[in-house]
């Protein structure tokens, strides 16, 4: 086993990244009620910027549980009343500030058919916790 054979180098660990790539999800959007009578298919990405902690035990609470990240983000997206995906992508951002570990979160959220001759049409953000 590879977790028995640790080797200690002279190293530090100065960043760490949680990332969910791709997160398909659908929920009501958009500016008319027309629009917002169906549910839009929607495509995500989030990269989180940690305080590095090194995992020394190998326990899931030394880190970010993805399921609960992916948990509050659908979420978000099921219980949302809102018309811009500018707000949506803010309300998500928010909600991924849920440990004290995360200090930044860069966001990608795209409408994948909005348009017949567009793979996606989106906006991508970044929030730094104050």
């Amino acid at each position: 086993m590879a977790s028995e054979n640790k080797t200690t180098t002279d190293s530090n660990l100065t960043e760490q990244k949680l990332v969910v790539r791709d997160l398909s999800l659908s929920c009501h959007i958009g500016l008319t009620e027309e629009e917002r009578l169906r549910p839009q298919r929607l495509k995500l990405t989030l990269e989180l910027t940690l305080n590095p902690v090194p995992v020394i035990n190998d326990e899931i609470d030394e880190t970010i549980n993805y399921g609960v990240l992916v948990k509050k983000v659908r979420n978000v997206c099921l219980e949302t009343k809102v018309k811009l995906l500018e707000t949506l992508a803010n309300d998500i951002s928010e909600t991924c500030f849920f440990d004290d570990r995360i200090k930044i979160v860069h966001m990608r959220i795209e409408k994948l058919d909005r348009y017949p001759d567009v793979a996606g049409v989106g906006i991508e953000i970044t929030r730094t916790r104050s």
